[in-house]
């Protein structure tokens, strides 16, 4: 790990850890455990499908798990913000 970058660490002690499959386990960042992109549904930009439950199901997804996660993930936040200023908008009394 990088000591230099605030971007990007793993917690190998996690009973998780790596919680998605990879071919490449160093390069795994857990800066992200949970995506704050699956709200975005198919805008998200990742790997993902939708079960017959309709359940978004990310499993296959390492986005939020790449070395650049937070690049990514921050040229989003345009996307997340409008959606949420959506919801709030919908959720008015």
């Amino acid at each position: 790990m990088d000591s230099n970058n605030n971007f990007f660490f793993q917690n190998k002690e996690c009973e998780y850890f790596p919680c998605h499959k990879t071919d490449n386990i160093d390069d795994f960042n857990c800066m992200f455990c949970y995506c704050p992109l699956y709200m975005l549904g198919d805008k998200c930009g990742g790997n993902y499908k939708i079960l017959d439950n309709n359940v978004k199901d990310c499993s296959n997804c390492l986005v939020p798990h790449t070395k650049n996660a937070h690049t990514f993930i921050e040229n989003k936040f345009g996307l997340i913000m409008k959606y949420e200023i959506k919801n709030r908008l919908t959720n008015e009394d």
